[in-house]
C-alpha cells in the first residue's frame, strides 16, 4: 500500500496512554475533537510497571496500577476515543495539519497532536532490581514510601532529587541508608544539609549497588561494595528505591520541540502549549518535579482545553 493510500486526517491526535494522555483523550472525546489516540509500547504507560496506587483520589481503598489504567482507558472509549495500539516513530512540525507517523508505514495528519509520551525511571540494571521491582524496589518514595511505614530501606543516588526523597522517605521509615557512589553529593547545598542533618538517614559513600536480595517473593536487603575500602556489606532493608533520574520519552521531537538539558518537553508556563502552534504537552514527558498520576491526568486535563480553544480560534478566523 503507498503512502498516499494510507494518509489519515484526525482533529486532535493523542499520543501516549499513562493518566496524562488517557484524561487528555477523555476531555478531547467530550468536546468532539473526534480523539486517536495511540497507546505506543508500553500500553498505560509507567502505572502499569506499578502494583498499589494508593494516593489518586477516588479510590479510597487504593488500585492496582494497571487496573486504574483500564479504567482510564475504558473512560476514555466511553466517550468516543479511538485507541489504537502502535507507537509513534516520526513527526514533521514544519506545517499544519502536522504530519505524524505511525509504526514507521502509516502517516496521519492531525490538526492538534498532544504528547503524552511520559518518562521512563533510569535503573542500575540489575536483574534482581527488575524482578523485585513492585515488591519492595521502586523508582517513585512519594508514591511507595507510605508501604514502608516504619521498615528500614536504602535509597541510590547523590542529586536533588535522591536527596530530597531520602528525606521524605527518613520521616516514614526507621532507617534510610543513602548510598552515594562518589565521595560527594551531586545535590545542591541546601539538600546536602537537610540530609546530613536528619538522624535517621546514614549517607554511605563510594558506594555501589551489586545486587537487591530477597526471599522470592521480597526484597529482604541490598549488597553494596565500598570501592574505596574494597569491602562488601549487606544492609538488611526492606525497601530499595531508585533514584538517578528519569528519562523522558521525547527523541522523536528533537529538532521540532524546545527541550531542556534532560530532554524534557518545555511549555509555556501555566498552559500546555509548546514552542509549535497546534502541539501540545502534558504529564513526565514534561514535568520532572511532580511525577504524579494525578499531576499527569491534571495537565492531561490542560491540554486537551489548550487543544480545543486551539481549534476554536482557527474556525473563528476562518
Amino acid at each position: 500500500m503507498s503512502q498516499q493510500e494510507e494518509l489519515e486526517h484526525v482533529e486532535c491526535l493523542i499520543i501516549g496512554s499513562g493518566p496524562a494522555g488517557y484524561t487528555a483523550a477523555i476531555y478531547a472525546a467530550r468536546a468532539d475533537l473526534k480523539p486517536v489516540l495511540y497507546t505506543g509500547m508500553e500500553m498505560g504507560g509507567q502505572l502499569t510497571q506499578t502494583t498499589d496506587v494508593d494516593n489518586f483520589p477516588g479510590y479510597p481503598n487504593g488500585i492496582m496500577g494497571p487496573e486504574m489504567m483500564e479504567d482510564f482507558k475504558n473512560q476514555a472509549e466511553r466517550f468516543g476515543t479511538q485507541i489504537r495500539f502502535g507507537y509513534v516513530s516520526s513527526v514533521d512540525f514544519s506545517s499544519l495539519p502536522h504530519k505524524v507517523t505511525v509504526d514507521e508505514t502509516k502517516t496521519i495528519l492531525a490538526d492538534t497532536v498532544i504528547i503524552a509520551t511520559g518518562a521512563k525511571a533510569k535503573w542500575l540494571g540489575l536483574p534482581s532490581e527488575q524482578q523485585y521491582n513492585g515488591f519492595g524496589v521502586s523508582a517513585c518514595a512519594v508514591c511507595d514510601g507510605f508501604f514502608f511505614k516504619g521498615q528500614t530501606v536504602a535509597i541510590v543516588g547523590a542529586g536533588d532529587t535522591a536527596a530530597e526523597e531520602a528525606t521524605y522517605l527518613a520521616k516514614l521509615c526507621k532507617k534510610v541508608y543513602m548510598l552515594v557512589r562518589r565521595d560527594e553529593f551531586r545535590a545542591s547545598k541546601a539538600m546536602v544539609h537537610r540530609v546530613l542533618n536528619t538522624e535517621n538517614i546514614e549517607v554511605l559513600y563510594n558506594t555501589q549497588t551489586t545486587e537487591v536480595i530477597g526471599n522470592g517473593k521480597n526484597v529482604t536487603g541490598v549488597n553494596v561494595f565500598n570501592h574505596q575500602t574494597e569491602e562488601a556489606t549487606t544492609l538488611d532493608v526492606e525497601g530499595f528505591f531508585v533514584a538517578i533520574g528519569h528519562k523522558p520519552n521525547t527523541d522523536i521531537f528533537k529538532g521540532w520541540l524546545d527541550m531542556d538539558d534532560t530532554g524534557y518537553l518545555q511549555t509555556i508556563p501555566g498552559t500546555s502549549k509548546t514552542n509549535v502552534e497546534g502541539v501540545f504537552a502534558c504529564g513526565d514527558v514534561q514535568d520532572s518535579y511532580y511525577r504524579q498520576a494525578i499531576t499527569a491526568a491534571g495537565s492531561g486535563c490542560m491540554a486537551a482545553l489548550d487543544a480545543e480553544r486551539f481549534l476554536a480560534a482557527k474556525a473563528d478566523t476562518k
